[in-house]
C-alpha cells in the first residue's frame, strides 16, 4: 500500500472511531439542538463535496454554507477534514430562518444528518472545531450553541486545547496578528467613553494602540433592550468575539448583542 493510500486509511478508521464518541458528546452537551435549531426545512440533499471548512456541495449542485458559525484559526486541511468526516458522502437535511444566497450563492442553512437531531454546527462546536458566530437571532438555537462551545471549552477539545485560542486583551499585538480573522478575546474593560457616534470599551490607558471594543450608537437600543449598561462595564472582566480590525490598536465592532458576554468573577 502506497504511504499515501495508508495514511488515508489511517485517517478513515480514526473518524470511525472519533465520530461515534463526538455523536455522544454532543447529546450530552446539548442534548436537544434540534429543538431550539429546527426551523423550517429547506430540503434533503447528498453532500457531494465538501468546498472548505463551513461550505459543500450537495448532489443536485446547490452550494450550502453552515449558519451560526465561524471556523477556528487552523491549518485548512485540518478544518476541512472535520467537516468532511461528519458528512462526506451522507445525506443532510437543510434547515434554517431564511435561504436567502450569501454574496457567493451559498445557502445558509442548519444542517442535520438524516435520522440525527444533532446539527453538524452542534457536531462542530462539540468538537473544538468551530466558534459560535453570534449571528443567530433565535434565542434559543443561539443558547444550544453557545452551550456546546461552553462545554468543548471546558473540556479542552480540539482548538480549546490551546491556551492561546482566546486572546488576552492586554496583549494587542497578539491580537493584531489575527487581524481579519474571527476572534475571541477576555480581559477587564478599563474605561467606557463616547466619541461622535461611537461608543468604545477601553482595555488599555493609551487609546490609540491598545485594544477596544466599538459600538455605534444604532446597536444601543438593542444592547440595551438585552440587559447590558454599557457604563456599568468598567472594571467588569468580558469575553467579545468577532472580526479584528487595525484602526491604530485592535478593534472589534459590536454589530450584534451575542458578541459580548459578562464573565464570572467581577
Amino acid at each position: 500500500m502506497k504511504p499515501a493510500t495508508r495514511m488515508a486509511a489511517r485517517c478513515d478508521e480514526f473518524f470511525a472511531l472519533v465520530l461515534p464518541f463526538s455523536l455522544m458528546f454532543v447529546a450530552a452537551a446539548t442534548p436537544a439542538v434540534a429543538e431550539g435549531c429546527s426551523f423550517e426545512s429547506q430540503g434533503e440533499g447528498r453532500v457531494a463535496e465538501i468546498l472548505d471548512a463551513r461550505s459543500f456541495r450537495l448532489q443536485d449542485g446547490r452550494e450550502v454554507r453552515l449558519a451560526g458559525i465561524e471556523p477556528v484559526v487552523a491549518e485548512k486541511a485540518s478544518r476541512i477534514s472535520a467537516l468532511s468526516a461528519i458528512i462526506a458522502g451522507r445525506d443532510v437535511t437543510l434547515r434554517g430562518e431564511d435561504d436567502t444566497p450569501d454574496r457567493y450563492g451559498r445557502q445558509p442553512a442548519f444542517v442535520f444528518l438524516v435520522g440525527s437531531e444533532t446539527s453538524v454546527q452542534g457536531l462542530l462546536l462539540a468538537q473544538g472545531e468551530a466558534l459560535v458566530s453570534a449571528t443567530v437571532t433565535n434565542k434559543d438555537c443561539a443558547s444550544l450553541l453557545t452551550a456546546a462551545e461552553a462545554a468543548a471549552r471546558q473540556a479542552k477539545q480540539g482548538t480549546w486545547a490551546d491556551p492561546a485560542a482566546i486572546k488576552n486583551a492586554e496583549s494587542s499585538g497578539d491580537i493584531l496578528a489575527g487581524i481579519g480573522r474571527f476572534t475571541l478575546v477576555e480581559g477587564k474593560v478599563l474605561s467606557v467613553r463616547q466619541a461622535g457616534a461611537t461608543t468604545y470599551l477601553n482595555f488599555g490607558r493609551n487609546w490609540t494602540r491598545d485594544f477596544a471594543v466599538t459600538i455605534s450608537r444604532r446597536m444601543i437600543p438593542a444592547v440595551e433592550a438585552a440587559g447590558i449598561v454599557l457604563k456599568s462595564l468598567e472594571n467588569r472582566r468580558i469575553r467579545v468575539r468577532g472580526w479584528v480590525e487595525a484602526r491604530g490598536g485592535p478593534r472589534i465592532e459590536v454589530l450584534r448583542v451575542g458578541q459580548i458576554e459578562l464573565l464570572g468573577g467581577n
